[in-house]
């Protein structure tokens, strides 16, 4: 192991928990996974457990630290998904569902269940929603928490004192700080950085409660980025993990944000590009898992319609954040490659050789185009379109009924009609993020380079699409953890060395940049146009079959 001191990053996704140790310069000395539970027990609900998030990430941080001694150890950071996590008065854990399952507090951020309060609160016009793009999605908490109280007044909403963002909890638990991220509040349960919470927006809505005592149970204790939260580790959490007693703890931050934080920063002075790499204003960052977040960063708020934001200081100090996405990426593919008919066959190949299906999959691609004579794979889509809102639109329609669309399907059962679909997959959701991108630049922001991450920066046909479609230069981290790499840097922070920016400099670094391939422009740029129809004829499909 090189260098003499480490910071611990944790990340808790959809479906696992992560963790990493870093060293100084950002060089990951050791990353282990755990699998967590989701329960999906009715259609658009999804539950998980905090005390099982809870264990899984102390399991994590012992496994990556056990061969360095505590006192090396000096900073660490969390990152989680944006799910509600709800305590009562003595900090146990109540159920979230008709059942009383103590063991499923937490509604994920992917959980739909509140479309109907969220079209209450919409219709509010309050003045907070213009920093949401004018209206709040479902997966944000103000919809959930009056779901809870329209639904189980009894069993959870009367007893309920603690409401935590994932994120929160998580430094909560490894400090005995009941506060607050920035991140956190801002970006989903409406905090102004600048005003605080809104009484009459809680009060509108029908949570006047919450105001109660400062704002006691969503939070009273704000901290911003880069700082430490209280003592650090304290003597339980220390047990749990087996680090020292103080050990400094980052505020926390969304799981998206800190994969921004684990790439934008990183210099391109080296780079051949042929346009000013310094500005961060220029860069957007674009976090590819489960779900994709784009974030874009401004010197002044830009209030763009769809898009969530401005935001004031929640992934980079001083800096305003528009913040964009899809609510279903890597488990869209999953979707339409286990849906098809050669699946049984893909899967049996995976296994024996040993290799996930989408690196399968992109092989045969590069077969099918080869044996034609093709340089690109690209124009074999000319006839089969995809939109991939197969879970709602979250930017910029922001339009959660959106549903998924596929023209062009034949009869064609083989592995080579498969790939042909997974590749019109990619391109949709490469077009997904071309309709982010104009919409963000009409409103004002303006790119000349994407920094991409997460868990589909590993998939090279996945990023070089991305390239061609938006005809941008897609820029990887050296660190293809970066999600974990921010999280890191967050301890980092924590520890009183250096601030959030000169530390991002420091510890995130350039791997390589791909370039998209000119010949393909007006390809994409066709292919776009009946991106953008078919979204239309949806629309124009549902007022067809209104029936009164």
């Amino acid at each position: 192991m090189t260098g003499q001191v480490y910071y611990v990053g944790v990340d808790v996704g959809t479906s696992s928990v992560r963790a990493a140790m870093f060293d100084e310069v950002g060089n990951a000395v050791k990353t282990k996974i755990k699998d967590l539970n989701i329960y999906n027990l009715l259609p658009n609900h999804y539950e998980q457990s905090s005390a099982e998030i809870w264990e899984c990430v102390c399991d994590m941080i012992k496994n990556v630290t056990k061969d360095v001694p505590p006192d090396k150890i000096k900073g660490i950071g969390f990152d989680a998904t944006c799910s509600l996590v709800v305590l009562d008065e003595n900090f146990n854990p109540l159920s979230v569902n008709d059942e009383g399952d103590m063991g499923r507090n937490v509604i994920m951020w992917m959980d739909h269940r509140a479309g109907n309060q969220a079209d209450f609160i919409n219709s509010t016009n309050h003045e907070v929603l213009k920093y949401v793009g004018g209206k709040i999605s479902l997966e944000m908490q103000p919809p959930k928490l009056l779901w809870l109280k329209q639904n189980l007044p009894d069993n959870c909403w009367k007893k309920a004192a603690h409401f935590f963002d994932l994120p929160d909890f998580l430094t909560w638990k490894a400090t005995g700080v009941c506060s607050r991220s920035i991140c956190s509040v801002v970006c989903k349960w409406t905090f102004s950085n600048t005003k605080g919470w809104s009484e009459s927006f809680w009060s509108q809505i029908g949570l006047s409660e919450l105001k109660e005592d400062n704002f006691r149970k969503i939070g009273s204790d704000v901290r911003q980025l880069g700082q430490s939260v209280g003592n650090g580790i304290s003597e339980e959490a220390a047990k749990d993990t087996n680090l020292n007693i103080g050990t400094p703890v980052g505020v926390s931050v969304i799981d998206a944000h800190c994969g921004g934080i684990g790439t934008i920063g990183c210099s391109l002075r080296d780079s051949d590009l042929q346009f000013d790499t310094t500005k961060i204003t220029n860069r957007i960052a674009l976090i590819s898992g489960t779900s994709s977040c784009h974030m874009a960063l401004s010197e002044k708020p830009l209030f763009l319609p769809g898009i969530w934001g401005p935001y004031g200081s929640v992934m980079i100090p001083e800096y305003w954040l528009n913040e964009a996405g899809q609510s279903a990426v890597a488990s869209l593919l999953d979707q339409v490659v286990q849906s098809h008919p050669a699946y049984a066959e893909l899967k049996k190949i995976s296994i024996e050789k040993n290799r996930h299906m989408n690196s399968i999959l992109n092989d045969v691609l590069h077969d099918m185009a080869s044996k034609e004579g093709h340089d690109s794979i690209d124009i074999r889509t000319r006839n089969i379109h995809v939109w991939p809102d197969f879970h709602g639109n979250r930017s910029p329609l922001a339009d959660p009924t959106m549903t998924g669309m596929i023209c062009g399907l034949t009869l064609d059962k083989s592995i080579n009609g498969l790939a042909l679909l997974y590749l019109a997959t990619l391109q949709a959701l490469a077009l997904g993020t071309v309709h982010i991108l104009n919409t963000m630049r009409d409103g004002g922001h303006s790119f000349n380079i994407i920094f991409l991450s997460g868990g589909l920066q590993k998939n090279s046909l996945f990023t070089q699409i991305h390239s061609n479609a938006t005809g941008l230069p897609i820029a990887l981290s050296r660190e293809t953890d970066t999600v974990l790499l921010g999280a890191a840097i967050l301890g980092a922070c924590a520890s009183g060395n250096h601030s959030l920016k000169e530390t991002m400099n420091k510890m995130s670094h350039l791997g390589k940049i791909i370039k998209p391939q000119q010949e393909l422009q007006t390809f994409y740029k066709k292919k776009y146009e009946v991106f953008l129809r078919m979204a239309e004829f949806q629309k124009e499909n549902k007022q067809i079959m209104m029936i009164k």
